[in-house]
């Protein structure tokens, strides 16, 4: 094998985490709308959720790990296969997929899967805290809607964890909604035009 095929290949791309936090943004905005009942359905929450939440966030994941970004590569693919996975889940339980699907669906299921990416994202909270205060704040949030999702699954106080998850999802929507802005103005401006707070310093 020659020397140039073993060198690493470089890939110059700007910081994707704008576009990522932009589609969470977007997604979460929507579906909180939906939990909050200022809107009704599902049907636009999954268009955004395929094409925001998850596709989105997935090419943002591909170039953060281009940028050798481990915390953003992964958190972000993560997220990206969740609204996949979700927007399916939604078109399985409203029949798409034929009745003998919607039938078998049981939501407890959900909740594990919940469950699931609730350890997850704690684990990446933590990573959360040397990168800025704004991500780590947004990741408190998103902790929030995964154990409101996860308790309202499993059918424990399905009112109030309702209710909680839709004011964490919309929390979630802003704070995703800045963090996109900041990414891209303060960079374009070469200054700190929005900030994000300094990382905590605990862990380097």
């Amino acid at each position: 094998m020659s020397e140039g095929a073993t060198q690493k290949i470089k890939l110059s791309v700007a910081n994707p985490t704008a576009l990522g936090l932009f589609g969470l943004g977007i997604v979460t905005f929507v579906a909180a709308s939906q939990k909050l009942g200022i809107t009704e359905g599902l049907s636009f929450v999954i268009v955004y959720a395929i094409f925001l939440g998850a596709t989105a966030q997935l090419v943002a994941s591909i170039f953060d790990f281009f940028h050798e970004n481990i915390w953003g590569g992964t958190v972000l693919g993560a997220y990206a296969f969740f609204w996949y996975a979700l927007a399916a889940a939604w078109m399985m339980k409203m029949g798409v997929f034929g009745p003998e699907l919607a039938a078998a669906c049981d939501t407890k299921q959900l909740g594990f899967a919940f469950l699931g990416y609730l350890i997850f994202s704690v684990m990446m909270t933590i990573g959360a805290m040397e990168i800025s205060r704004l991500i780590f704040i947004t990741m408190v949030a998103i902790d929030i809607l995964l154990a409101a999702l996860s308790l309202n699954a499993f059918g424990i106080a399905p009112h109030t964890t309702h209710v909680i998850g839709a004011y964490a999802e919309m929390v979630t929507a802003l704070l995703s909604f800045y963090g996109a802005c900041a990414v891209v103005l303060n960079t374009a401006f070469g200054k700190t035009f929005l900030p994000v707070g300094k990382p905590f310093g605990i862990f380097k």
